[in-house]
């Protein structure tokens, strides 16, 4: 008899039914099928396997790339009442999550895919019951997406140790190639994938060109009520930014990579816990940041990549009520991002050749895969920019600023992380080994 998640999902989490295609992607889990689901940010998808984790027998295994994000979902699991745990480098409880394992007392056990895919884990594994394999933001697994990291790919063999295991993937961002590769390398079925759609009916979205910026997100803190993101290219553009609108009254902060940590984790609580502050950041902030009412996203200069953009403005009204996006252009936007295709394209060149030359490979539509991270990054800028260029030129989304570009470092999980984001054109970033 199949199991109904319903009463479990009313009595642990407190709504009173399922959003958009939860039910469906819960209901494959617990029936021990292997899925793919690819949802809006903010849709919900970690219920779809916390859930499960607590109706079936055994831990469910989560693969995360981010130690922030890993740490900001147990804080979540464990308010609810679920018995979760990390195994990372910067955790100090190592023994004791270890031992609660062995003793079936974990629903949920989050940990790096570079710790996921090591002959050492999986011999762990052995040695209790596993309820399901999660891997969470899974077109890391692709060298079609956005984000690839190599370290996902090594998650097959893993899997495969464990055939009547079943397994989830999850993520807010992947095209048909994308998704294709995802079902590949994990080992699911074309028949288990699952596809809600992009659309955030709650968000509107919004392209102006950039004139007197700080005046123009000045207007927006004046029309709009409630905590914000203004998303800069630089520290240094992050830092004139939250000087000059915090003239306006609102409590206002600046995040990036060059902040004392003791500074940035402050900045970053102080924003969480507030209900009208304005953090002007890099992206350095955003990923492992779970604020449900963000009223805007307001970005001063052109994301990287179309993703980046879905990605970021997807921070904007997790809690479903209003909010905004707001996107502020200008043609210098458009040089920085070709100069950075022009960086990466030669390294990704050679490497695509070397690859093809060591074993033949061809990709989809006879192109050859990407050898490393640099191929993610090109085709995402150059998409970007293809794309935007499609907009009408009334909505279509200067001075070249010598100061660094940013890459997320909050809670980077470990070098191949780092790595692949450095090699795509970030020169710095802190590490955490996982």
């Amino acid at each position: 008899m199949a199991l109904d998640p319903l009463p479990d999902l009313q009595r642990i989490f407190g709504f009173p039914d399922f959003r958009g295609v939860q039910r469906d992607v819960v209901d494959r889990v617990l029936a021990g099928l292997r899925t793919l689901a690819v949802m809006p940010t903010g849709a919900g998808k970690s219920l779809c396997y916390q859930l499960p984790a607590t109706m079936l027998e055994g831990t469910c295994v989560v693969v995360s790339p981010l130690i922030a994000l890993m740490h900001d979902q147990l804080r979540a699991a464990t308010a609810v009442g679920i018995k979760a745990a990390t195994l990372t480098s910067v955790d100090t409880n190592r023994e004791e999550t270890i031992a609660r394992f062995r003793a079936g007392d974990l629903d949920l056990l989050y940990v790096a895919p570079e710790r996921a895919s090591n002959e050492s884990f999986r011999n762990l594994l052995s040695q209790a019951k596993l309820s399901l394999f999660a891997i969470d933001e899974a077109h890391c697994v692709s060298e079609w997406g956005h984000d690839f990291r190599p370290d996902y790919r090594l998650l097959r063999p893993l899997l495969d140790s464990f055939p009547d295991v079943p397994r989830l993937a999850l993520t807010a961002t992947a095209d048909a190639h994308t998704r294709a590769d995802i079902l590949e390398q994990l080992g699911i079925s074309q028949e288990g994938l699952i596809v809600s759609g992009f659309d955030r009916p709650n968000i509107r979205y919004a392209i102006s060109g950039r004139d007197n910026v700080n005046r123009q997100i000045a207007d927006i803190l004046e029309k709009i009520p409630g905590p914000g993101i203004v998303y800069a290219q630089t520290r240094a553009a992050t830092e004139k930014l939250a000087e000059a609108l915090g003239r306006s009254g609102r409590p206002t902060r600046a995040y990036h990579a060059g902040l004392d940590p003791q500074v940035r984790a402050k900045n970053q609580a102080d924003f969480v816990a507030s209900e009208d502050m304005v953090i002007c950041a890099t992206v350095a902030f955003g990923m492992g940041i779970d604020k449900p009412d963000v009223r805007f996203v307001a970005h001063a200069g052109l994301p990287k990549s179309i993703e980046a953009y879905y990605q970021e403005t997807g921070r904007a009204g997790r809690d479903g009520d209003p909010a905004i996006a707001h996107l502020f252009w200008g043609a210098e936007d458009f040089a920085r991002a070709r100069q950075r295709i022009g960086e990466v394209e030669p390294r990704a060149a050679g490497g695509r050749a070397a690859a093809a030359d060591r074993d033949g490979r061809t990709g989809r539509d006879g192109r050859v895969p990407a050898a490393d991270p640099a191929q993610a990054f090109r085709r995402g800028a150059a998409g970007g920019l293809r794309q935007l260029r499609q907009l009408p030129r009334q909505c279509r989304c200067g001075r070249r600023d010598r100061d660094r570009a940013e890459v997320p470092v909050g809670g980077v999980s470990d070098r191949a992380d780092v790595r692949g984001r450095v090699y795509r054109g970030h020169p710095d970033g802190r590490v955490q080994r996982a």
